[in-house]
């Protein structure tokens, strides 16, 4: 009996993921080599040693995940959404702030902590899948179907903007896909995007016009990522992004070679949110291609739940969150190479982190369900085809 038997679902996707922790442990160790000298003295596989356990105890609760029925899920779902929003706005006026960017809630005996947002983003797509799968018979009603899908993005969103701009837009994106997946009216969905641009659009005017002595909360640095990136050649490039460009520079084409790399010297927490600039300078552009075509792959398998699944609650709980780890990665390989500004979201089971790699492996755990219990069903079907269909509507 090899690994994979004790693994039920998609194997591929349980491919990508183990491909994924490898990467992330290799690209850690290399990333954290500096910090660790400095910090733990001679001790310098104290990070390393934190991030295996970290990402250990995610793969315990992927699997754990994976084996709950995903109907039950639905009703998490519930439970979810309606406890991220009270803690989002805890977060908002008493959480405290780690690297200028989020607010953190404390979790008590375990001495870490962990970013609402990231409970708000799993509590919301689910929340959509069970709507919009309660809402089909209605879907093209604005007051029936429309309006319940509606208020609760906006809701969601609205308390993370505050701390967490790039998380609430890669969100909101998220939503906007899944809802044209789910088949609403266009010319509602048309209406949502055009005011939304539209409001956005207002609002970077806002930044660029409004005293710097007068801007509250976050909105200078939202203002200075935004200047950084649309620059002329004349003022001074970011120096993160500086950074990130001259250690994708050196990785071209074939790389510096494992754990060889300079700019994690120089770079702000390389192991984070610039771990794929790190990447590509240490293996070359083939390290960089190989990590897109991961979350492709995982993308794919996440679509073809879609097509196979008989029930509307599975398809769009897997293509939700799927998409949700899809954006948020290609944001954060954009990022690094310059592509988009600064936003400030890991690399999704690569970046070092605590809580946020746990709330990913509920995610796949999630996605593992379905794609399993799409697969038994079939088997069922194929040992007996005259049994009814297993996969029963959400509940």
């Amino acid at each position: 009996m090899n690994f994979f038997d004790y693994l039920k679902g998609d194997k591929i996707l349980w491919t990508v993921i183990l491909f994924l922790s490898i990467i992330s442990l290799l690209a850690v160790y290399s990333a954290t080599g500096t910090i660790a000298h400095v910090k733990s003295d001679s001790y310098t596989f104290k990070f390393i040693l934190k991030h295996t356990s970290i990402l250990l105890l995610g793969w315990g609760i992927m699997y754990g995940t994976h084996l709950i029925d995903y109907r039950y899920y639905s009703r998490i779902a519930q439970i979810l959404f309606f406890i991220s929003i009270p803690l989002l706005i805890y977060a908002m006026f008493g959480g405290s702030q780690i690297n200028g960017a989020g607010r953190w809630i404390p979790i008590p005996i375990i001495n870490l902590t962990f970013q609402p947002s990231d409970l708000a983003k799993l509590g919301i797509v689910m929340y959509l899948a069970r709507v919009l799968s309660k809402k089909q018979d209605q879907i093209k009603s604005f007051k029936d179907a429309f309006v319940p899908l509606l208020l609760p993005i906006l809701v969601i969103t609205i308390l993370i903007v505050p701390e967490n701009l790039s998380t609430a837009m890669i969100l909101f994106m998220t939503c906007l896909i899944l809802l044209f997946i789910g088949r609403v009216n266009m010319w509602h969905l048309g209406a949502l995007i055009g005011s939304s641009l539209v409001i956005f659009s207002l609002f970077v005017a806002l930044l660029f016009v409004m005293p710097e002595d007068k801007m509250v909360g976050r909105m200078l640095t939202w203002k200075n990522r935004m200047k950084s990136y649309v620059m002329d050649d004349k003022q001074e490039v970011q120096y993160q992004v500086k950074q990130a460009n001259i250690a994708i520079a050196k990785g071209w084409p074939l790389g510096v070679g494992p754990g060889n790399s300079v700019q994690r010297n120089y770079l702000p927490e390389p192991y984070s949110d610039f771990i794929y600039a790190i990447i590509i300078e240490e293996y070359g552009i083939l390290g960089g291609v190989v990590i897109m075509i991961l979350y492709l792959i995982f993308l794919y398998r996440c679509i073809k739940i879609v097509l196979t699944s008989s029930k509307a609650f599975g398809a769009f709980l897997a293509v939700g969150l799927g998409l949700s780890l899809t954006l948020q990665a290609m944001i954060n390989m954009g990022v690094a190479v310059h592509l988009l500004p600064v936003t400030g979201v890991t690399l999704p089971f690569v970046s070092m982190g605590g809580s946020s790699i746990w709330f990913n492996s509920v995610a796949f755990g999630i996605i593992l369900s379905v794609s399993r219990y799409i697969e038994e069903a079939k088997t069922e079907e194929i040992n007996d085809p005259f049994l009814p269909d297993v996969i029963e509507t959400a509940v």
